[in-house]
């Protein structure tokens, strides 16, 4: 794993913004490996003045999105039979998929805000999303705004602590349980006034 994260950041130091939207890019679709290695020392190189730590985040923003927009354009144009056909060779199965499926249909459009804020499933809520065709606006928006949080949490960590691997894995761990609680909050607020707009349709219908 070191001599993987040393790989990212020699290229994200050589390649300079258009090696860390490349980079998340491909780990925003369907190449398995975390966002960690690419944002964090990506901020660590911001820290050292060789980036700068906004051009950084929007960098990972832009390659996050473009790696979800793969993702949903495939399902979206060859639906599910072809990702399940090649998906085998990038770890997805009928099951995991059936999971991500069940995900999105059940929560909506915010599913594609929450999951991206998740580990192991942000580059894959992509795919039902383009199954169901969702907007593509709103797909964009919420990927963005899911992807933004993420990594400018990764990019300041790296900016701030970045040359201490423990300390980083601590407050990654912490961060993360924080994150899980705001996603179950916003899906509980969600469902509520979703709850809410279906009742008061159909009270204005009977009526």
């Amino acid at each position: 794993m070191q001599e993987i994260i040393q790989f990212i950041v020699d290229s994200a130091s050589s390649l300079g913004y258009l090696g860390i939207i490349i980079l998340m890019t491909l780990e925003s679709c369907f190449i398995p490996f975390p966002s960690e290695v690419v944002m964090i020392p990506a901020g660590y190189l911001a820290h050292k003045g060789e980036f700068d730590i906004i051009l950084c985040i929007f960098s990972g923003v832009l390659g996050s999105v473009l790696g979800a927009l793969i993702n949903y354009y495939i399902c979206f144009l060859w639906g599910k039979k072809f990702v399940l056909k090649f998906g085998k060779y990038f770890g997805i199965n009928e099951k995991k998929f059936a999971k991500f499926e069940e995900f999105f249909l059940k929560y909506g459009e915010i599913s594609t805000f929450i999951c991206r804020l998740l580990p192991g499933i942000r580059q894959y809520i992509s795919m039902p999303a383009g199954l169901s065709k969702m907007k593509l606006l709103n797909f964009i928006f919420f990927t963005a705004l899911g992807s933004a949080i993420w990594v400018s949490i990764l990019a300041f960590l790296g900016y701030f602590i970045g040359e201490n691997e423990e300390l980083i894995k601590t407050y990654l761990n912490q961060i993360l349980i924080f994150i899980i609680i705001f996603c179950l909050i916003v899906v509980f607020i969600y469902v509520k006034v979703k709850i809410k707009k279906i009742n008061f349709k159909n009270y204005f219908f009977k009526i």
